[in-house]
């Protein structure tokens, strides 16, 4: 980042003169090109001469204009239109100096299929397949946890397309009550199971006690006709739906779609966090930790948060009628409840100082955003407390990144070696990384080692990612191998990186672990030692990360199968002939001659397709 003041860098006086009085958006740029701020105004030239004036308030700001290269102006017709693009480009460029909603997970929803038999499954991303969607949840827990309730009150499959297509008997589901048996003929009629559907859809849309009304009649119809086994079956659903309304919150809006936000701002750290209610239920609830610029106001948290929560529509979002907020959005209140108006195509309104349930509703979404700063916040003094312990038992200065290695196999099966991140903040689980190790000789840990250390630190490396200690999963060998490794490239760096290893005392337990130096030092600490935490934590992070990659490779190799390696056999003929033999196992046991009898297969091909399959 330029430490250029912008009077020498910047002619901010020539560029206001072009400036116009219009609405619209700006971007501001630093000495190497880069967008540090996105801004918007209703008058351009107005907002963009309060940057320049001789005593600027806020040190975000002074901090910003000190690093101001370049601006560019982009005029739009409305504010509602400048709305929009500065969300655009706050998503596009991530600028420094903005509040940044780190929120990049898909939100997911429960997809009802528009098959015949139409099933229940989790759905993420885009809205491509045909069928009914409800929901969003707040995370995948909340629908897996729903999607398990449903299973057992009503009997809808939940399998995979293609494993009902396949079927010619009743799987376990069927057996234990959670499925209905619509993939075999004669278990359950079209208009029993659409009337299933139909209850299901229902009480998706929280229409609850409609269900139950339903279920009743049902059950006494049932009944009068002599069938108290189907009777039976509407009664256990009835009181299911029963147990599950009492522990359900309603409302009293129990027509109305709500989000409530709350908000709590300190240490120049904030917490919002989101209250989801549908059709008068809980839905779920998130926190969220936005990046906050120094001395950004809770209106300015607010305001950013909000505009790029409801603007992201990838998310297929669905906005609420009714957004109930901690704090008041100052001016731009307005603007972007208009916005989202036009967006949504129905009326969307913030609301401030509500009364009753509501106000319930804000009070708890408060104090839950207050609860989950205060942890984030004594999680990263925990952190901090630690790094300097290290700091203090290694004699450094300040340790502001570190990275740690590891090697994971199974008799030299599919070696993979991981790379995780700390920071004073504690994982950077963004920058984590694998390595498929190839080229080796299976089970060969120093060679393991050195590939992925030439790997990571082969290439330029940004002074801010070079780390201040590299650790090694392991003793003096591997230590040695990593030092061979790294020494010519870090001969070469501003900062020299402290190696040490990492290992495990003789009986493996946590709190024997000996630091190994490349000097020939070894060095323990007692089991309570915060530092030992903090070396332990990056280890087993590392471990961790080594292991669930290996586990990934293996069972990537193992489910594979040896058709996929036959050249001529695509997806196509692969279906055909486990479909024309009967799987797998009569495949193998077929001989040239009979699978040259398949469609598309010839005689050379099915010569092929034995070799492969003999010597698998």
């Amino acid at each position: 980042m330029s430490d250029v003041p912008n009077e020498k860098s910047f002619d901010s006086k020539a560029f206001l003169k072009t400036v116009t009085h219009q609405p619209g958006v700006y971007r501001m740029y630093d000495a190497t090109g880069v967008v540090i701020y996105v801004g918007k105004a209703k008058d351009l030239k107005k907002r963009l001469s309060s940057y320049f004036r001789t005593n600027v308030a806020g040190e975000k700001t002074r901090a910003l204009v000190k690093n101001i290269c370049n601006v560019d102006v982009t005029v739009t017709h409305t504010e509602t239109e400048a709305l929009i693009l500065e969300h655009n480009y706050i998503k596009q460029y991530l600028p420094k100096y903005n509040v940044l909603l780190r929120d990049d997970k898909s939100y997911p929803y429960i997809l009802l299929s528009a098959s015949k038999h139409p099933r229940l499954s989790i759905h993420r991303g885009v809205k491509r397949r045909k069928g009914e969607y409800f929901g969003p949840y707040p995370d995948a827990g909340a629908v897996r946890e729903s999607l398990h309730l449903m299973q057992k009150i009503f009997p809808v499959r939940q399998c995979e397309d293609s494993v009902y297509a396949n079927r010619s008997r009743p799987c376990l589901m069927y057996q234990i009550g959670r499925c209905s048996g619509p993939c075999v003929e004669g278990l359950i009629s079209d208009d029993d199971y659409q009337q299933q559907v139909q209850l299901v859809r229902l009480f998706l849309q929280g229409k609850d006690r409609q269900v139950i009304s339903i279920m009743v009649d049902k059950m006494e119809q049932a009944s009068q006709a002599l069938e108290f086994e189907q009777a039976a079956r509407y009664r256990d659903q009835i009181q299911a739906l029963r147990r599950i309304q009492e522990q359900q919150f309603v409302s009293q809006d129990n027509e109305d779609d709500i989000d409530v936000i709350g908000i709590a701002h300190s240490n120049g750290m904030a917490c919002i966090h989101g209250l989801y209610i549908r059709q008068g239920k809980i839905l779920g609830s998130r926190s969220y930790f936005p990046k906050v610029p120094v001395d950004a106001t809770l209106t300015e948290v607010l305001s950013g948060f909000v505009t790029q929560y409801y603007f992201n529509q990838v998310e297929g979002r669905v906005i609420p009628s009714v957004i109930l907020l901690s704090e008041t959005l100052g001016e731009e209140g307005e603007t972007i409840a208009k916005a989202l108006t036009e967006m949504a195509g129905r009326t969307i309104s913030f609301k401030y100082n509500p009364r009753g349930t509501r106000a319930q509703y804000l009070k708890l979404a408060k104090t839950n955003a207050e609860t989950a700063l205060t942890s984030k916040i004594n999680h990263r003094l925990t952190i901090q407390e630690r790094f300097f312990a290290l700091q203090q038992a290694l004699n450094l200065k300040p340790i502001s990144r570190m990275e740690c290695f590891d090697i994971s196999h199974t008799m030299g099966e599919k070696t993979v070696a991981s790379c995780v991140v700390f920071n004073q903040e504690g994982p950077l689980k963004q920058e984590y990384r694998r390595y498929n190790i190839t080229g080796i000789t299976g089970g060969d840990d120093y060679a393991a080692m050195a590939q992925v250390l030439e790997r990571r630190y082969s290439k330029n490396m940004e002074l801010d990612k070079i780390p201040d200690i590299i650790f090694i999963d392991g003793g003096r060998g591997q230590l040695s191998t990593a030092y061979d490794v790294v020494k010519p490239y870090i001969a070469d760096w501003p900062k020299r990186p402290l190696l040490v290893g990492v290992a495990k005392g003789t009986t493996r337990k946590p709190g024997l672990e000996t630091l190994i130096f490349v000097t020939g030092e070894e060095f323990s600490m007692s089991s309570d030692s915060p530092a030992l935490h903090l070396i332990q934590h990056i280890r087993d992070e590392s471990h961790n990360h080594a292991i669930s990659g290996h586990r990934a490779q293996r069972a990537k190799v193992r489910k594979r199968s040896s058709l996929e390696d036959v050249e001529g056999i695509g997806p196509k003929r692969r279906q055909a002939l486990l479909k024309y033999m009967g799987g797998m196992q009569e495949l193998k046991k077929a001989s040239k001659e009979e699978i040259a009898k398949v469609p598309g297969i010839s005689p050379a091909l099915a010569e092929k397709i034995v070799d492969a399959l003999q010597h698998n």
